[in-house]
């Protein structure tokens, strides 16, 4: 029996955090919620409710690398923020390249008839659900090979 995986995935950003989970079996990512970012202390606590509600085991972030690779300045926060989550919660990240996930994500959010201009938040939480998904994939395929 393959053991449970429970991991969250995180699309940062400086006004909202967009968070996804997956099944059990490691499968599929669903978005979850989508975090109005306040405050430090506010930020960890409703992530902390979610990591312990979904026993969570490990952060996926995110990271927005520029169009030619390379680690920017919005990549250089999104790591220092994972970071400090990380810490903080205490468990560990790991970075997928979310290169055009929010284009990605409102392309699916279209074909769905759920696309909103005015719903950021979905569109957050859309594209939690691309990172975490590839790194599920990206995992999956690496333990077949």
């Amino acid at each position: 029996m393959k053991p449970r995986i429970s991991a969250l995935g995180l699309d940062v950003g400086n006004k909202r955090v967009g968070v996804s989970g997956c099944d059990g079996t490691g499968l599929i990512a669903t978005g979850l919620t989508t975090i109005k970012r306040r405050s430090w202390q506010e930020d960890i606590r409703q992530l902390q409710e979610i990591v312990n509600e979904r026993q969570v085991t490990i952060l996926v972030v995110g990271l927005p690398y520029t169009m030619e690779g390379n680690i920017g300045f919005q990549a250089e926060r999104v790591q220092k923020f994972a970071q400090k989550v990380s810490d903080a919660l205490k468990l560990p990240v790991e970075y997928v390249d979310e290169r055009l996930t929010s284009q990605e994500a409102i392309t699916h959010l279209k074909a769905q008839k759920r696309f909103s201009t005015y719903n950021k938040g979905l569109i957050d939480r859309q594209a939690a659900t691309i990172i975490l998904q590839q790194w599920l994939d990206q995992r999956r395929a690496a333990q077949k090979s």
